[in-house]
Formats: structure tokens, sequence, C-alpha cells
């Protein structure tokens, strides 16, 4: 055999065998910030979620066949979550996708998921009108508006405070936040006195503070991401407000602490993950996650865990060949994560307890659990 022929040969024989490699893997498409200001999150989302994957290929994959992940930046962007769906569907021909990605980029993909039979989970984001996208369609964390209720309870039944102001993010993410909390103040004897918000580019808050410093609450319940809540806090307590600030998931990071520094201390906030927990689930994964990643788990972290997680469920169940059937078996999940039981209503809604974390030492620490199931019922249609 010419050394020419023998090259055409030996390129044969590669082509043919990555081809049947590529045949036995399972693609699970994945829209996440890599750029941009939501990176951060998106960086623990997407080390959770590839976490997930290398254990379930360490246990033989879904009935032997290894799952590959296909990743996009989304930038958190609807304008680019949107192309990136068109993308995994058409050329990638993934078998199911999750977002690791904000509301926004995660409502505007949903809709392109739904139309093609392709079932998506939403890991993270809060936004009701998510699920309402279709019935292939899921989320495994808290709509918003159930987290705000939580918070509703935290403030005037567990900490006993009778007047609040709220400080609302205006996205999708804090008017639902601030909706849900606005909703059930008054069930639990707390009065909202005043509401103001702010912009996601904003850091300076000085015209706010002073408002609240004068209108003397009890307690404030403040949404925003790590990287806005942390310059909040810091001014409100530079201003001498000392009243306890309730936040959500958006603070649930190191990073909120590091940017805050001793002004973090004693933040509350709802969330799905309690690095306190004894669940060996998630003992496992924190140890896991910060062998892999190097720093601490945080919330988002552990919710692209465990979107991949049910996924990898429902596939060893349903097989990877009929979309309706896949969809049916993430319907009948009921299986633990790090972040709780897993279960969903016939809206694709997560309900599991909520769990209460504080900043004491300089780390987050469990505070409480709210298991109210008629207070955080999710929505059904």
């Amino acid at each position: 055999m010419t050394p020419k022929i023998k090259g055409l040969a030996l390129g044969l024989i590669m082509s043919v065998a990555a081809t049947a490699v590529w045949a036995d893997t399972v693609k699970i498409g994945m829209n996440v910030p890599q750029t941009g200001f939501a990176a951060a999150d998106g960086l623990s989302a997407l080390v959770g979620a590839e976490l997930a994957v290398e254990q379930a290929n360490a246990a033989g994959g879904i009935n032997g066949k290894m799952i590959e992940l296909v990743v996009y930046d989304d930038q958190a962007s609807p304008k680019q979550s949107v192309p990136i769906a068109t993308k995994l569907i058409e050329k990638d021909e993934v078998v199911a996708a999750v977002s690791g990605s904000y509301s926004g980029a995660t409502r505007a993909a949903a809709g392109i998921f739904q139309s093609a039979g392709v079932p998506y989970i939403a890991a993270y984001a809060v936004h009701p009108e998510i699920t309402k996208s279709g019935d292939y369609v899921f989320r495994t964390s808290f709509v918003g508006e159930v987290q705000g209720r939580a918070g509703a309870k935290l403030a005037g039944d567990i900490l006993g405070k009778k007047r609040a102001v709220v400080i609302t993010l205006k996205n999708d993410f804090g008017k639902s936040l601030a909706a849900g909390f606005k909703e059930k103040a008054g069930d639990f004897g707390v009065d909202v006195v005043n509401e103001y918000e702010y912009s996601i580019k904003d850091r300076q808050f000085g015209p706010i503070v002073t408002k609240v410093k004068s209108d003397n609450p009890d307690v404030i319940y403040a949404s925003g991401y790590f990287f806005t809540a942390g310059p909040l806090v810091s001014q409100l307590r530079s201003a001498g407000i000392t009243a306890p600030i309730i936040g959500q998931e958006g603070y649930d990071s190191e990073k909120f602490i590091k940017i805050a520094k001793a002004d973090a201390e004693g933040v509350i906030i709802t969330t799905s993950l309690d690095r306190d927990s004894k669940s060996a689930e998630t003992v496992d994964f924190i140890k896991a996650f910060e062998e892999k990643a190097g720093y601490s788990a945080d919330m988002v972290a552990a919710s692209g865990h465990t979107a991949i997680k049910v996924l990898v469920d429902a596939l060893k169940k349903a097989g990877t060949g009929d979309a309706a059937a896949l969809r049916d078996a993430i319907a009948q999940t009921n299986l633990t994560a790090s972040t709780g039981t897993i279960s969903f209503n016939d809206l694709g809604e997560v309900q599991k307890d909520v769990q209460v974390q504080v900043v004491k030492d300089g780390a987050w620490h469990h505070y409480a659990i709210i298991s109210d199931e008629k207070l955080l019922a999710p929505p059904t249609n």
C-alpha cells in the first residue's frame, strides 16, 4: 500500500471511529453566560452542570452512552439565547437543554424549545412566564413570587418585624420577588412603608439610602445580585442603618461577602442551598464542587447540578429516542438533589422547602427553613 493510500485508509478509519463515538453520546445543550455582567454566576452554573455530567458518565452515562454537554455563551441576553436555542436544536440535535442563565434569556429561549418539542429546564431563572411557554419547559428552582412570599414570612413570622422598606431591582428577577413579598407581607403583620427601585447598572445608592434612613424601617427587603447587593448593603450600613436586611438567592455567593466585607455579617437570605445540611447529597455536592472549582459552592452551582441530575434521571428512564417520553419522565421526577427533593406540578414548577441562610463569621450558614406548603405553592396555570 502506497503511503498516500495508506494515509487515506487511516483517515477513513479514524473518521468512522469518530462517527461511532459521536453516535454513542447523548447531547444535552446549555445556554449560560460566560461573558458579560452575569459571567460569574454563569461560571458557577456551568461548573455545577459539568460536575453532574462527569458524575453521571463515571456511573455509566445514559444506559451505557456517554453524555456530551454542548455549551454556548448567551451573555444573559435574549438576543443571544434565541439563536443559541435554534442552533442547539437544529445543528447540535440535543435531546434536551438546560438554562444556566437569567430570566430574560431563559424566557426567550423557552418558546423555541417548546415549539420544537425539546425538553428545557430552567436551573434558577425566576420569572413566572418561563414555564408558561408550554409542557416541555420545567424549572428546578423557585418562581420569584414564591421566594418573595417566603421573605414575607421570614420578616414577620420568624424575625418578628413590623415595618418594612422594599428595595427592588428593576428587572424580572427583582420585580417578581418584590411582588411576592408585598402580596403576603400583611398576612404576617408586616407593613410595607415604602418601595424604591434601582437599575442593574447602579452601584451608588445615596438617594435610596437617605430615604430609607428617613423611613426608619425595622426590616429591609432588598432584591439584587451579589454585584449590586454588595455595594447596597455596605452603603446602608455605612449610613448607620442597622435594620436586618433580607436578600434572596441573588446574594448567594461568597463574592457578596467579599464585596460587602464586614457589612455582610447578619444579612439573611432565602435560597435553595443549605451549607450546613446533613443530607449526603448536599454534603457530597459541596465537597465535589469545591474540589473541581477551587471556590465555595453557591446556589447557582447547586442549581446547575440539580437540573442536569433531573435530566439524567429522566433519560435513564425514557431513553434518548422519544422526546415525548422524555418529557413525561421529567414530569414524573421524584429525586433528591443538593437543592432538595425535586418533583414538578402540572405547570412544570418545583415545590420544595426554602432554605434561609445568614452570614456568620464571614461565611453562609443555616438560619432557618421554611416548609409551609400552602405559602410556597407554585403557580399551576
